[in-house]
């Protein structure tokens, strides 16, 4: 019983830790309108303004987070870059990225 339950436990903690990722989402940082911080680690979570958004997969080169009352476009171009557009009410000027 003793192992069922760790197991179970086990379970419920790999589910949890894949549910933060989006397979394919590129790494980046930008500076969305309205000085807005976006985030995101190789194969997610994307974090707008620090909180963690929801993110999905449209194709392999396009990807598409909401969190924040934002929802952005993300783009993957051939070059390997990344592009980030707010789209819905704010202008769709892209994000700028962040120099490290």
């Amino acid at each position: 019983m003793k192992s069922t339950l760790t197991l179970m436990l086990l379970l419920a903690l790999v589910n949890v830790a894949y549910a933060d990722s989006t397979p394919g989402m590129p790494s980046f940082d930008v500076d969305c309108p309205g000085k807005i911080p976006v985030h995101a680690d190789q194969d997610g979570p994307v974090l707008i303004n620090g909180k963690e958004a929801e993110s999905k997969a449209i194709d392999d080169h396009h990807f598409e987070a909401k969190g924040q009352g934002l929802t952005l476009s993300i783009f993957l171009d051939a070059d390997d870059s990344v592009i980030v557009t707010p789209i819905g009410k704010t202008p769709n000027n892209p994000c700028l990225s962040v120099d490290d």
